[in-house]
């Protein structure tokens, strides 16, 4: 159970650097569970000189979920630098589906995954 919880934080803190390091000066998380479906959300600013790598954040997060390689390699997700493509690659592989919504300076996440923890 603890394994799942820290593959959630995993998450959480691969995208709240990536903000960090685009220039974020305001982030906002959450995790919601039910059951053993479960949403996390995040909202964070970013420098506009920094949009064009809000492409690569939306093509990584919608990566196909690929369960093998999430239970090989997601004690690295954090583990690089910040705001890299593989990083985030990692996530989109641990996650089900992302929804990215862009607009006046903030980007909201909304990624569903099943937890698996009950």
């Amino acid at each position: 159970m603890l394994h799942e919880q820290r593959k959630v934080a995993k998450i959480i803190t691969e995208l709240t650097m990536f903000f960090l390091a685009i220039g974020a000066d305001t982030i906002q998380s959450g995790i919601e569970k039910k059951g053993e479906e479960g949403t996390i959300t995040l909202r964070a600013n970013y420098s506009p000189d920094n949009e064009e790598k809000l492409e690569d954040l939306e093509k990584c997060l919608n990566e196909q979920r690929n369960d093998g390689i999430e239970d090989i390699y997601w004690e690295l997700a954090g583990s690089g630098n910040y705001g890299e493509t593989s990083q985030l690659m990692l996530v989109g592989l641990m996650i089900d589906k992302a929804e990215i919504n862009i607009e006046d300076g903030f980007v909201n996440l909304k990624l569903y995954k099943k937890f698996g923890w009950e």
